[in-house]
């Protein structure tokens, strides 16, 4: 079998489908030349609270406006994002069967400002992965391809709020138990953060339940 390369954004707390196309590489690269895109994963995730699903996005700064690279954009803690995001995520799943592991793994973020979004993201993503267990080595792109790089599946833009995952390229995942599950039935593609609560390290076979085909 030929070996897999996937390029991928940065994402908060990535969606179930990002973790999963990750965990289907042999070899993971995060993009770090491109322009930053709003309303996109890059600053934003979905968890699903008593009223559904809901967005927890972080304000940023742009230093050089619409040119300012995703290596560059300042988190504005001006608002108080951490906080009303760790409160939000409590609400969602102080209820869940791991809520007390996965809590002791997050909140350190919260409480602990980071400069970019870039460097936050990256952290976060590394605690995920340790906490799993996982030992994932993580490449970082050296110049911006517009076009997608030969031999290269390229998620940068199709993991995203807007767009309908491709089930050929990325793993199904089958239905987990979620906490609210007995009102709006299984919520799918959420903020990993939501899985992690609900099936703790059973996360892992969950990710890769296609991995062996």
């Amino acid at each position: 079998m030929s070996s897999k390369t996937i390029l991928l954004s940065t994402a908060y707390l990535p969606p179930v489908h990002y973790m999963s196309a990750l965990l289907s590489a042999d070899k993971i690269i995060i993009e770090a030349h491109e322009t930053y895109l709003k309303q996109t994963y890059r600053n934003r995730c979905v968890i699903l609270s008593a009223n559904g699903p809901l967005p927890l996005v972080i304000p940023v700064i742009k230093p050089k406006g619409n040119h300012t690279g995703i290596t560059e954009v300042i988190i504005d803690y001006s608002t108080g994002w951490n906080r009303n995001h760790w409160r939000a995520i409590e609400s969602a799943y102080r209820t869940s069967a791991y809520f007390e592991f996965i809590a002791d793994v997050l909140k350190p973020f919260y409480s602990n400002p980071f400069n970019t979004l870039w460097e936050f993201n990256n952290e976060l993503l590394k605690a995920i992965l340790d906490f799993l267990e996982l030992p994932v080595n993580i490449n970082f792109t050296s110049t911006f391809h517009k076009v997608e790089p030969e031999g290269v599946m390229d998620l940068r833009y199709a993991i995203s709020p807007k767009a309908k995952m491709p089930e050929t390229s990325l793993h199904a995942i089958l239905p987990y138990f979620q906490v609210f599950e007995h009102r709006f039935g299984f919520t799918p593609n959420l903020s990993i953060i939501d899985l992690l609560f609900n099936e703790g390290l059973m996360a892992r076979d969950i990710l890769r339940i296609k991995d062996k085909g």
